[in-house]
């Protein structure tokens, strides 16, 4: 049984993630996530939890080099896809302009 708190929490995020996703930048996957964060180009990383152990560190050293911040996504990849509108799962997804939305400030 998911608490209210956390559930809400979880509905926060996903609305602020569509508003990413209507008016900023971004980058979905594991692939083109590491491409932006070797750019320099991401301001934040969005972890989903299923994510593999290997690509999730290799993914946080990564963010750890570009001073970018983490956030690890309570849901599934499957979850995190569908929060973004997409018919697809998606282990990781980088944000390189957030937009319309404070997820950047109300995250950290």
């Amino acid at each position: 049984m998911v608490s209210k708190k956390s559930k809400k929490a979880s509905e926060n995020i996903n609305s602020r993630l569509q508003l990413v996703v209507k008016s900023g930048k971004y980058s979905l996957g594991f692939r083109t996530s590491l491409a932006s964060l070797r750019q320099g180009k991401a301001k934040m990383i969005i972890i989903a939890n299923n994510c593999p152990p290997l690509r999730k560190s290799e993914l946080e050293y990564y963010a750890m080099l570009a001073k970018t911040s983490v956030h690890h996504y309570s849901g599934n990849s499957v979850d995190l896809g569908t929060a973004c509108g997409k018919f697809f799962s998606a282990s990781a997804m980088t944000i390189v302009d957030p937009g319309d939305s404070d997820i950047i400030k109300t995250i950290e």
